[in-house]
């Protein structure tokens, strides 16, 4: 028998075995039973118990007398108390006393089933708001080497690889963030790795996918189920059991995908197309979008309770712009693979280059960034030094805009005067790409808003 995270305890057998077939029809496998109260405590030590489930009035020990002895032992346990109608004064005590719920008897199965799906999520909220406080008070990675395809020197997306560490290995859904080009697959990469699973990360577009086409990609279809069905096929889900499924473009999703998704969800299954057997997954579900779901649900496309559901961790990735110390270091990753690709050297940069794409916002985030190095050094002859020209023409075909390459020296000036000087220039530069938002500008510069004010104060007063 595999370890339990439920236990049940009444002095009934009947009444065990009946709770236990309740949960196990409803997908809860790792239950076990005690009709002696006095084993609790050493089934405590064996067992990684979350929720149990105990009758109040039992020969021995009575639940009520149980009920400390369960919470000293580990008092994130949450316990469940059942009970006749008319002892409902027993059950006031013990909800006072640390309780989650009580259930009155004959208790009904989706009574039962509910209320232990609920005290589980409850247990799994309070270990996530644990770690997450632990996690970014720390301020250090415990596993660096997760996010070594994340090329950053950004501060705010340190805190995001924190945040992300904290909530990993939950069950509960993520719901991404961002603008197109950000790297929001390499975050749900990242999520799933670090997330312990054993199964697989399954991937899935659904943009452009009508209700037929995401239902027969996620559960699959049995034969004959619609025309040119002349074969059984297995869904993503069944290919993501034990792992985690991804679903990008997540705002695109149709109105009746969106009502099938939420039903999934909430009890976690569902049928294949053509049959009427039900099954069951355990996968975890990432999901991302570069729309404003906010947006969409103001606008009646999409529903307000599954963003909910899909939103109970949420990484908002920032856009290249809001990483500007991340420009050179994404640059010179890219010049390499391009070479590589390419059989080219590796090219030395004309003096303006970097300088003057500071100054683009790079509505394509990170995926343009790529995109233009690469057109770049296709047309590079390998002579000389890498250019702007084929920059600013792509910049100017793709946003209308038109850059003013930009001298990495003031001409005529020898120096660039003295640290402070160049401190101060760096401070100013940031506010001004941040439109003076003294939390942003601090992240990126690496120091705490505290002390960028008092660097703004101590300047006022000289």
């Amino acid at each position: 028998m595999g370890l339990s995270t439920v236990l049940l305890i009444d002095d009934e057998e009947q009444v065990l075995e009946s709770s236990r077939l309740a949960l196990l029809t409803q997908g809860v496998k790792d239950v076990t039973t005690c009709s002696d109260p006095r084993r609790v405590v050493d089934i405590l030590k064996e067992n990684p118990i979350q929720v149990i489930v105990v009758d109040i009035m039992m020969p021995h020990l009575t639940g009520k007398d149980l009920l400390p002895k369960v919470l000293e032992q580990d008092p994130d346990i949450a316990v469940i108390m059942m009970t006749a109608l008319g002892d409902l004064d027993n059950v006031v005590e013990c909800m006072r006393r640390g309780a989650f719920d009580y259930l009155v008897k004959p208790v009904e199965n989706f009574r039962l089933v509910t209320s232990v799906l609920r005290a589980k999520e409850f247990r799994e909220v309070r270990r996530e708001n644990a770690t997450l406080k632990d996690h970014l008070l720390s301020g250090d990675l415990e596993h660096p080497e997760a996010f070594e395809e994340i090329l950053t020197e950004s501060g705010l997306m340190n805190q995001i690889f924190r945040y992300i560490e904290s909530i990993a290995g939950t069950s509960r859904a993520v719901l991404i963030t961002g603008e197109t080009g950000t790297g929001k697959e390499l975050i749900a990469k990242t999520v799933h790795q670090l997330s312990g699973r054993q199964g697989e990360l399954v991937t899935v577009n659904v943009a452009g996918l009508d209700d037929t086409l995401f239902s027969d990609a996620l559960f699959g279809h049995r034969k004959g189920a619609f025309t040119g069905a002349d074969q059984h096929r297995e869904g993503l889900l069944e290919q993501a059991q034990g792992g985690t499924i991804f679903l990008d473009e997540i705002g695109d999703l149709s109105l009746p995908s969106q009502v099938k998704l939420l039903r999934l969800l909430q009890e976690r299954e569902y049928y294949p197309l053509g049959s009427d057997a039900k099954k069951r997954t355990d996968a975890r579900f990432v999901v991302a979008t570069s729309r404003d779901v906010r947006e969409l649900i103001q606008k009646g496309e999409f529903r307000k309770d599954l963003y909910y559901r899909l939103q109970a961790h949420q990484i908002h990735l920032p856009p290249l712009r809001e990483r500007p110390e991340d420009l050179k270091v994404l640059f010179r990753h890219f010049l390499r693979s391009a070479s590589a690709d390419l059989g080219k050297k590796e090219p030395a940069l004309e003096r303006r280059l970097l300088s003057t794409l500071a100054q683009y916002d790079f509505p394509g985030n990170i995926r343009e960034l790529e995109a233009m190095i690469f057109n770049a050094l296709t047309q590079w002859n390998q002579e000389g030094e890498l250019g702007l020209e084929s920059f600013l023409r792509d910049i100017e075909l793709s946003s209308g805009e038109c850059l003013e390459p930009r001298e990495t020296l003031p001409q005529n000036q020898g120096v660039l005067g003295t640290i402070d000087d160049c401190v101060e220039n760096l401070i100013d530069r940031t506010l001004t790409h941040f439109d003076n938002n003294q939390s942003a500008a601090a992240r990126s510069l690496g120091i705490s808003r505290q002390g960028l004010i008092a660097r703004l104060k101590r300047r006022k007063q000289d």
